[in-house]
């Protein structure tokens, strides 16, 4: 089976693991702040704005209260967005209000989130896409002109600019993940990145029991040191040196991901350009670049779920996401999304990963093209 996504890992980091086991200590350490500086160097921000937690949705969850989110404040919520967003914004006893996206880039706009800001808004939880960039420009000034804080949820933008600027690093709040799908993995872990250090000050205590004072070997100042004080009721959400050992060598790595998965994106493209009857990802704008997470193709002929399952029947898995939350019956929330709903019934994921092979991908074109002789 082709897959959808696929991880990249090799015997650097069994290396760096084993150097882990070895030093008897697979806690959160030295590993896990090497990690840090790193990935600040890397999206062009200092360590005293970044901070690691053990996953992408204690990201989103906690940014509730890191954001002073209150119950019954509402937060504009993109229908077409990972379930996750909308759990930690009604897990928060907040409500989700959800605008449409547009039907090309699934991300949304300026002009649909304001359509739903009324008095009691308070913030932007924003997705990017599959690494796409937002127009962060007009976003950001109309969340100024309302006075509203935004959360970026970039997920799968690990490499993602936005006219010479790492996503994440625009709102408040930023947040990626390198889960077992994404593009740098370490089993579980994310970064957020925070406006100023104060709020990554909030942030470490929220994230360790509101601890005041660390205990044990990190507290090399009190007498007591197994004393402590705490100053909210926090959670226990860090990294550990095993996924950081992991984080840091995929890092090493990551131009050379980026480059294999450009390769894939730009044969799709030539592949399939033909094919009337298909709509291909819109070109990226001046300055701007994506993390080829996705290849999203959209159906103009209403075939989707039946090219999805030729191309099952024959090797190649292919998904859609995300499903939109307007659909979700929990969450009852109804309402008028065309846009989304024209994207959550025509759009299809493709395979997209550095181990593809170019044979992999000439077979997914190939397999197309031979649905679209049959049936279209």
């Amino acid at each position: 089976m082709i897959n959808v996504m696929q991880p990249t890992l090799g015997q650097e980091e069994l290396n760096r693991i084993k150097e882990v086991f070895d030093s008897n200590w697979i806690g959160k350490g030295n590993l896990v702040t090497e990690f840090e500086k790193a990935y600040a160097a890397h999206i062009g921000s200092t360590t005293d704005r970044v901070l690691s937690t053990n996953c992408c949705s204690e990201g989103l969850f906690s940014s509730m209260h890191l954001c002073d989110i209150q119950p019954g404040d509402e937060v504009i919520v993109p229908t077409i967005s990972f379930v996750g967003a909308g759990n930690a914004v009604c897990a928060n006893r907040s409500k989700m209000v959800l605008c449409d996206v547009d039907q090309r880039t699934l991300n949304a706009r300026a002009r649909d989130i304001e359509k739903v800001i009324t008095s009691k808004t308070k913030a932007i939880l924003l997705l990017h896409y599959g690494g796409i960039p937002c127009d962060m420009d007009s976003i950001m000034t109309l969340a100024n002109a309302y006075n509203l804080k935004v959360i970026e949820d970039c997920a799968a933008g690990v490499c993602s600019t936005y006219k010479g600027k790492a996503l994440g690093t625009f709102g408040d709040i930023g947040m990626w993940s390198f889960d077992a799908m994404k593009i740098l993995v370490c089993g579980d872990g994310a970064i957020l990145h925070f406006k100023n250090p104060e709020l990554r000050e909030k942030a470490d205590k929220w994230l360790y029991f509101g601890l005041e004072a660390k205990s044990g070997y990190e507290n090399s100042v009190a007498q007591k040191w197994w004393e402590f004080d705490i100053s909210c009721f926090g959670h226990r959400a860090i990294m550990n040196n095993v996924t950081a050992a992991m984080a840091l060598e995929q890092l090493k790595k990551l131009p050379m991901f980026m480059e294999k998965r450009a390769v894939v994106h730009e044969m799709y493209n030539k592949g399939l350009e033909s094919l009337a009857w298909l709509d291909l990802p819109l070109s990226m704008e001046e300055n701007c670049n994506s993390s080829y997470y996705f290849y999203h193709i959209q159906t103009k002929n209403g075939k989707r779920d039946e090219l999805a399952r030729y191309l099952r029947e024959r090797g190649i898995y292919t998904t859609y996401r995300y499903f939109p939350l307007h659909r979700v019956p929990y969450y009852g929330i109804g309402g008028d999304f065309p846009n989304a709903d024209y994207v959550a019934d025509n759009t299809l994921c493709l395979p997209i990963h550095q181990s593809l092979s170019s044979e992999d991908v000439e077979r997914v074109i190939d397999t197309i093209k031979e649905f679209g002789k049959k049936y279209c």
